[in-house]
């Protein structure tokens, strides 16, 4: 198991998944659900998520070398400046999206209402991601189990802080200094698969 990716993997999703829709769904579905079944409804979402990113990370491992690195760059800079341009978003917009993905279901308070909304707010928003992108470019590049778990752990992280304490966590931390950290991690990470794809 290597460690290395797990920390590698946990960095990047976690970096990208905080300014993320997703993660204001959660914060507006614990204002309507209890604490816990949110949680567990969202890292059934995201648990799901993972693993199509994983699978997709799988298919992309099969093309040659060079090519896949020139993908996984042209990817990784893509991601770079996906999460800048977020990052300029006005936050008021962004949380009124959320808030229109997590309210769109019906409302109630039960358990099984609070898991299945949770869920599937979870798993369609999270569909086709930037974080979901990143996990199967990581998947590709590197073993899929430790990038797996680096990557259903930050998420569950990520969901976990906006259900608890998002508001008060955003007050202590700009959230555009956590999207241009992300983004200069990612473009990190894109040239150097772009200097993998130039050496062959």
């Amino acid at each position: 198991m290597n460690a290395a990716v797990i920390a590698t993997t946990f960095g990047v999703v976690f970096l990208a998944e905080l300014p993320d829709k997703t993660a204001l769904a959660s914060l507006v579905l614990a204002t309507k659900y209890r604490a816990r079944d949110v949680f567990i409804g969202a890292a059934g979402g995201f648990a799901v998520q993972v693993a199509i990113a994983l699978a997709a990370g799988a298919l992309l491992s099969l093309l040659p070398h060079r090519t896949l690195e020139g993908i996984v760059a042209a990817l990784f800079l893509l991601g770079a400046f996906l999460i800048f341009r977020h990052g300029r978003q006005d936050d008021a917009e962004a949380e009124s999206e959320a808030e229109e993905a997590a309210l769109s279901a019906k409302p109630g308070n039960g358990t099984w209402r609070a898991l299945l909304t949770s869920f599937t707010v979870i798993t369609i928003a999270e569909f086709g991601d930037l974080t979901q992108i990143v996990t199967a470019n990581l998947a590709a590049k590197y073993d899929w189990l430790p990038v797996g778990i680096g990557a259903v752990v930050a998420l569950w992280a990520v969901a976990a802080l906006a259900i608890l304490g998002g508001q008060a966590l955003l007050r202590l931390i700009s959230l555009k200094w956590i999207t241009r950290v992300a983004a200069v991690i990612m473009a990190v990470l894109a040239v150097i698969s772009l200097i993998s794809a130039i050496r062959g």
